[in-house]
C-alpha cells in the first residue's frame, strides 16, 4: 500500500492509492454485493418526514404501502410488526422511510449524540449549488450540525474546493450536503442538469475498527475499497461539530452504483459509545443499508457463522410491497443494520 500526504493547515489528508484487495468467499460471484438498494431509516411521523425530505431536499415519493404479518415479524426480528413503508426517490437513489405502526413502542436518538458514536450513521446527498443548498436549508430552519459550510482548502490538491455540510431532518437522522468541483466525484454528479439536490452519493457509519469492517464488506460481500482519507483540523471539527476531530475515512463501492458505503473510525475522539445490545428496527436509530446479491441463500450461508442475524432467517415474502421477495436482515460489526435482498 502506498500513501501521500498532504497538509493544509491544520486539515490533513492522506490519499490511499493502493488497497490489496482480497478475493471475495463466493467463487461464483453469487452473493457479492451489485448496488446498494436503498439507505432506509426508522421515523416517528413518516407523514413529517416525507414533507421535509420533499419540500426541504427534493425527494419524489415513489411508494407507499403498508406490511404486515408473519413473514415481516421474521425479517424485522420483531413480533406482530405492522409498518408503513414509503419510498422516496432523489436522482437514481433510493431512500426507505419506515414508520412502526406496532408494536408502538418508539425509542428517540439518545441525546446528545456526536458523529464518534458507534449508532452514527448518515448519508450524503450531492448538490448542483452549495451555497443555494444551504439557503434552502436556512429557509426552512433546520437544524445544522455544521455551523457554516465547510470548503478544503485549494492547497489541498487532492480535495481542494469539496464543499461539505451537515444537518438532521426531525428525528435527528444525520445527513450531508456535498458539492464537487470539476474533476472529483463521480462523473454523474457532472452531468449537465438544472436540478438543485442531485442524488445520494454514500451513506456513512462509524465503525471501531476499518480492518474489521473491511474483512465483512470485501472478504464477506464482495465490496471493493475505493479508497481513503486521515481528515482532521479545524474544517472536521466544525463538520462534525466535534472538537480535536481526527478521523479515518474509507470509501467502499459495489458493482454499481452511486451510493457507496463509507466507514468512519475516530481516533480522537476515540470511537464512542456503541450500539445498544437491545436495539430493535422500532428504533429511531435504525438505520437499513440494503444490499443486493445475486442469490441471497449464498450471501446468508457465507454470514451464517460470524455475523449477528437480526432475521430468524432468510425471509420470503408474500409480494414484492418493499421492492424484493427474498432477503434478510443482519448486524455489521459494529452492530449496523444491513438489509440483503435478491432482485
Amino acid at each position: 500500500m502506498s500513501a501521500r500526504k498532504v497538509f493544509v493547515g491544520l486539515w490533513l489528508t492522506v490519499t490511499l492509492t493502493c488497497w490489496a484487495v482480497a478475493t471475495p468467499l463466493f467463487a461464483d460471484n453469487t452473493g457479492v454485493v451489485v448496488a446498494v438498494e436503498s439507505i432506509g431509516m426508522t421515523v416517528s411521523d413518516i407523514d413529517r418526514s416525507m414533507a421535509f425530505y420533499s419540500d426541504v431536499l427534493a425527494f419524489k415519493p415513489v411508494s407507499d404501502v403498508e406490511v404486515d404479518g408473519p413473514e415481516y415479524d421474521q425479517l424485522w426480528g420483531i413480533f406482530g410488526v405492522r409498518a408503513r413503508v414509503v419510498r422516496m426517490q432523489l436522482g437514481e437513489q433510493q431512500l426507505e422511510l419506515i414508520e412502526f405502526l406496532a408494536p408502538p413502542d418508539v425509542r428517540p436518538i439518545p441525546v446528545p449524540s456526536y458523529s464518534n458514536d458507534l449508532w452514527f450513521q448518515h448519508f450524503a446527498i450531492v448538490v448542483r449549488d452549495m451555497e443555494a443548498a444551504w439557503a434552502q436549508l436556512r429557509m426552512h430552519h433546520v437544524r445544522q450540525i455544521s455551523p457554516r459550510l465547510q470548503m478544503i482548502p485549494i492547497s489541498n490538491p487532492a480535495a481542494a474546493g469539496i464543499k461539505a455540510m451537515k444537518f438532521r431532518d426531525p428525528d435527528g437522522h444525520n445527513l450531508e450536503l456535498l458539492w464537487f468541483p470539476e474533476g472529483k466525484g463521480n462523473p454523474v454528479w457532472h452531468e449537465p442538469t438544472k436540478a438543485l439536490f442531485l442524488g445520494i452519493d454514500h451513506t456513512a457509519m462509524t465503525v471501531r475498527s476499518t480492518e474489521n469492517s473491511i474483512t465483512f464488506y470485501r472478504d464477506l460481500l464482495g465490496m471493493t475499497v475505493a479508497g481513503g482519507t486521515f481528515n482532521m483540523g479545524t474544517e472536521q471539527e466544525h463538520l462534525d461539530s466535534l472538537p480535536g476531530a481526527r478521523a479515518r475515512v474509507t470509501g467502499m463501492k459495489p458493482q454499481m452504483g452511486p451510493p457507496g458505503v463509507e466507514f468512519l473510525e475516530y481516533q480522537l475522539p476515540a470511537a464512542g459509545r456503541p450500539i445498544p445490545l437491545d436495539s430493535r428496527p422500532t428504533d429511531l436509530w435504525h438505520w437499513q443499508t440494503t444490499l443486493v446479491v445475486p442469490d441471497v441463500e449464498a450471501a446468508a450461508a457465507t454470514l451464517r457463522a460470524t455475523a449477528q442475524f437480526v432475521s430468524s432467517t432468510v425471509v420470503t415474502l408474500p409480494d414484492k410491497a418493499l421492492g424484493f421477495t427474498k432477503g434478510f436482515q443482519v448486524r455489521d460489526p459494529d452492530g449496523h443494520a444491513i438489509q440483503i435482498v435478491s432482485p
